[in-house]
């Protein structure tokens, strides 16, 4: 009885290592909230494993249970227009585009399905500033885009962002090229008195968005 016990042990133990061994780790460098351990990342895998196989997005879909951003997140889930899953991963923009070598993040739709796409260098932020940015691009779910579209999603992360810093505000320092996005739409939303005005005159005089119309479905004038 006691061989099989102790069989039935290694086996679990040597499962749960296969599974683990299937997703990317958060980077070393990176420093998670105490929540987040090896064990809870292992835990809560099950839920992403469809949107990713890296931890740190796994870590970052969870922060924003109880945020704004739950929206996003169940959007990212499949409460969304193709009624899939999102797909995200950290990739080279300019495979997609060469003009988009330098953005943080593009959203996508490709064959009925939505994709996010991270820029690489953004592998060892926060957990807190991708989940700012993933509440963003989970907003845009079809072909069409609009000033009042990029408002809204803008207007989100800072919202998102402001809400981690109420919980974490040591992140606010982080030695990060997406916590200096972070932190720029933060004071934007504060100057604006917690509203989209600031964004809003961000967004409208972006040479990116030249072109867009005011509205697209389901984003109206702001």
């Amino acid at each position: 009885m006691k061989k099989f016990l102790s069989g039935m042990l290694i086996f679990f133990i040597a499962a749960a290592a296969a599974n683990a061994a299937k997703y990317e780790p958060v980077p070393a460098k990176v420093k998670m909230p105490a929540k987040y351990t090896e064990e809870y990342i292992n835990e809560i895998a099950a839920v992403y494993k469809k949107n990713s196989n890296e931890q740190i997005i796994f870590v970052a879909l969870d922060m924003l249970q109880g945020t704004t951003g739950e929206f996003s997140r169940n959007a990212i889930l499949g409460d969304n227009l193709t009624g899939k899953p999102v797909k995200i991963e950290f990739k080279n923009l300019s495979e997609i585009n060469p003009s988009y070598e330098n953005f943080d993040a593009v959203g996508w739709k490709r064959k009925g399905s939505l994709y996010i796409y991270i820029n690489p260098k953004h592998k060892e932020a926060p957990p807190g500033a991708l989940a700012a940015l993933l509440s963003h691009e989970a907003l845009h779910q079809d072909e069409y885009n609009s000033l009042s579209e990029e408002t809204y999603a803008w207007t989100m992360e800072a919202t998102v962002w402001y809400e981690m810093l109420q919980k974490y505000p040591e992140l606010e320092n982080v030695d990060s090229s997406l916590v200096r996005r972070e932190n720029i739409l933060k004071n934007l939303f504060e100057k604006g008195k917690y509203t989209n005005k600031y964004i809003k005159k961000n967004v409208y005089a972006n040479k990116g968005y030249k072109g867009l119309p005011i509205s697209s479905p389901g984003f109206e004038d702001l």
